[in-house]
């Protein structure tokens, strides 16, 4: 069977109402190209506001379902895709969630996964805003297959990826904030960009299945330093269960195809039966922080 994916990559600095109005076009464009599977960014209402620790952030979180989730709702059901988006989760007083949230061609939210691995680096204070993910690595049934989601800092995790697989999971689709200073040395932007791609293409070739990986573009200043802020790269992309490129970004904003052959799961766990060759009686001890 093939599967028509867009995945939407913007630059979601600046005002709400001008970010939604883009996501609406976008999201209508990717429609109108055919696609049944709509992938948003990380966050993607408006700026990447991990950047610096500041309390007043929080009044922007809200409930699920709440009116972020029913704008988005009302967008697939207008198109007829399948959608998936992130939001500021506010669950309760004092808890918040980075949370990706899937909706049904009607509109229906069918399901939510709060990120689990939450990051603590300059320019990424993710840990002073989200309280890690509490449902599990459970993939979400749709009308086009089941989705192993996952966000952002979840994707350096081969044991993420691992056990939505193990769960049933049809493809992997990572909603994504990565960029980098621009201070940097070009080389090592270059590394980290590449380091970024690799894990996860070979997160489809260990698990057999396609990976959709869907990144902010463009720069955004550090609200705390005049001189700081992070480029965000880019470069979505969607790979096949060998690892094979079916479809990359560049820098700027895009609309992006990929169209999924969900037939080549089967022939390549064939040909490379990694789950058969487990050897689920050795791996204890990956449940031990380190092996001292």
């Amino acid at each position: 069977m093939k599967l028509r994916a867009a995945l939407i990559q913007q630059n979601s600095y600046g005002d709400h109402a001008l970010v939604w109005a883009r996501t609406e076009e976008a999201v209508g464009q990717a429609a109108r190209g055919g696609a049944e599977l709509v992938l948003l960014q990380e966050l993607h209402m408006g700026a990447y506001f991990c950047q610096r620790e500041d309390l007043a952030v929080f009044d922007e979180a809200e409930p699920i379902p709440g009116p972020g989730s029913e704008r988005l709702g009302a967008l697939a059901a207008r198109h007829g895709i399948v959608l998936v988006g992130s939001l500021f989760e506010r669950r309760a007083v004092g808890i918040y969630h980075n949370t990706a949230v899937v909706f049904e061609r009607d509109g229906r939210l069918i399901g939510r996964y709060r990120k689990m691995h939450i990051p603590d680096d300059p320019g990424f204070y993710e840990k002073f805003y989200f309280t890690p993910g509490d449902l599990g690595f459970t993939p979400i049934d749709t009308s086009v297959g089941r989705l192993g989601v996952l966000v952002c800092w979840d994707q350096w995790y081969p044991e993420a990826a691992r056990l939505m697989t193990l769960a049933g999971a049809d493809m992997l689709l990572y909603p994504t904030a990565i960029g980098w200073d621009p201070r940097d040395a070009q080389a090592e932007q270059q590394r980290q960009r590449e380091a970024w791609e690799l894990i996860q293409r070979g997160h489809a070739v260990a698990n057999g299945l396609p990976v959709l990986s869907c990144n902010r573009c463009g720069f955004e200043p550090d609200p705390a330093d005049a001189d700081g802020g992070i480029q965000f790269w880019g470069a979505s992309f969607a790979c096949g269960p060998q690892g094979e490129l079916l479809a990359r970004a560049g820098a700027e904003p895009a609309v992006l195809f990929a169209d999924i052959d969900s037939g080549r799961t089967e022939s390549v766990r064939r040909i490379w039966p990694f789950l058969r060759d487990r050897r689920i009686d050795a791996y204890a001890d990956l449940v031990r922080r380190y092996r001292d």
